[in-house]
């Protein structure tokens, strides 16, 4: 396989988490390997860059890792390339051995409740994108003068968008969040969120250092109903027979939160459990919420599911943000699951079809956009890590048959010929050392572009 693998030449399409780790582990098991990494950005990490909260600094350290896996000879990064226009999926295919997707989860799930549509109902990805200064989001405008927002789900990004909204300005300066997100959330006039889950707090999909750091901010105060916290039948049963660590701290916490006197901060984040909207009122924008209220039932599978109970109640509102879930896009001339939201696969080999035996030989998956949008960051390593070994078995047995195919001269040529500019991993450092330089004036790590044409022009 080593001998046969020597001349390898692969494409990898996104440059996250799992693009760089499905990189990491072909250049340990062929040092001789190829790699082009495509992005339509000009910017590389993914959601280290543009999901990661700016208060979490830590988390954006990992991209000291695959700096080292960029400085590899055989490493190539291709910025602001689209997959799909600039170059497509047959043209790949003709210049490189293999192709593996790392495109992400890049659109939200609805609601599908009446309403949604309405001014001051956004996805919960919208306005992360928007402070965290990504090109598509940059320009976004948020409903930041009513006084109560609702955040659906209680999943980490929801903690996230919670977090953000209540924060002081003190807490959010000196981070990398975007100037005008900056500018605009310090004329906010938000002093309620309602975070809503339709299950109980036994199910919640936050982490608990997630759930923490609400009550560590320096101006709001976390209200939980100790009635809303308290264990039905199943959640108690489903917790006695398995060991959940997670689910515990949570409660804990949850219980911690419950059992403190609001201290009148200047702003309230209010936990609610075991609710669901129903439908989003207003007339021409979002004036509130009707909420059902549930109960927890168990499903087959043994799975416990929400009920509508019949009592419903109703919030009002004039902010709306839905996280309750994620899915991938269509890749032009590849196969999709509509359904999932993924590239139909088996480990990381796709498939010709959803539901196929076949597989599309040469093209491969990693993280969400191959396995839906799970885990952390530090999950997408063996996620990569067993579709690479995937791919590997390929060359081996002959499925791929490495040979010249196009140089990186042909693929330059070929992007120079449509006018299209390719940012390097070295115009990148350029634009990373432009950026730190511009948040040194308020004490941040960076002051980010947050439009494509101000990058391009920065390295001309």
């Amino acid at each position: 396989m080593a001998a046969a693998a020597a001349s390898l030449r692969v494409a990898i399409v996104g440059s996250g988490p799992s693009g760089f780790y499905a990189a990491e582990h072909l250049q340990k098991k062929v040092p001789t390997v190829e790699i082009d990494m495509f992005d339509r950005l000009p910017t590389p990490y993914g959601l280290v860059r543009g999901g990661v909260a700016p208060d979490h600094p830590k988390i954006k350290s990992v991209t000291r890792m695959y700096e080292r896996i960029a400085a590899h000879p055989g490493f190539r990064f291709l910025g602001n390339v689209r997959i799909g226009s600039a170059i497509d999926h047959s043209e790949l295919q003709a210049l490189y051995d293999a192709i593996i997707y790392a495109s992400g989860a890049q659109t939200d799930r609805h609601l599908g409740i009446p309403g949604e549509e309405l001014a001051g109902s956004h996805a919960a990805t919208e306005f992360v994108g928007w402070y965290n200064g990504h090109p598509d989001y940059r320009d976004r405008r948020f409903e930041l003068n009513a006084t109560s927002a609702v955040v659906v789900g209680m999943g980490n990004v929801a903690m996230d968008v919670t977090r953000i909204l209540a924060s002081s300005m003190d807490e959010l300066t000196p981070t990398d969040l975007s100037r005008h997100a900056l500018d605009a959330l310090r004329a906010s006039k938000v002093n309620t969120i309602y975070v809503l889950g339709r299950r109980g707090p036994a199910q919640a999909a936050f982490t608990n250092p997630e759930l923490k750091e609400l009550g560590e901010l320096a101006e709001a105060d976390v209200i939980v109903d100790t009635k809303e916290i308290e264990l039905d039948e199943h959640s108690a049963h489903q917790l006695s027979g398995h060991e959940d660590r997670t689910a515990e701290k949570n409660l804990h916490t949850l219980h911690d939160f419950a059992a403190r006197k609001p201290e009148g901060r200047k702003r309230r984040i209010v936990l609610r459990f075991l609710v669901s909207p129903v439908e989003i009122l207003g007339s021409d924008r979002v004036e509130g919420v009707k909420l059902a209220k549930n109960r927890l039932v168990r499903a087959p599978g043994n799975e416990l599911k929400a009920e509508a109970t019949g009592e419903t109640e109703t919030l009002d509102a004039g902010l709306i943000f839905r996280s309750v879930g994620y899915k991938g896009v269509p890749i032009p001339g590849v196969p999709f699951d509509q359904r999932a939201g993924v590239l139909p696969n088996v480990e990381g080999r796709v498939l010709v079809a959803p539901g196929a035996l076949e597989m599309l030989t040469g093209v491969y998956a990693v993280g969400w956009i191959k396995r839906g949008p799970s885990g952390v960051i530090g999950t997408n390593k063996p996620d990569s890590a067993e579709t690479a070994d995937h791919l590997l078995e390929d060359v081996a047995t002959g499925t791929i048959n490495p040979r010249v195919r196009g140089s990186r001269t042909a693929v330059d040529q070929m992007l120079q010929s449509r006018g299209v500019q390719v940012v390097s991993f070295a115009d990148w450092q350029k634009l990373d050392a432009l950026e730190q330089a511009a948040g040194k004036s308020r004490g941040a790590p960076r002051e980010k572009f947050t439009r494509i044409p101000d990058m391009l022009d920065a390295l001309k």
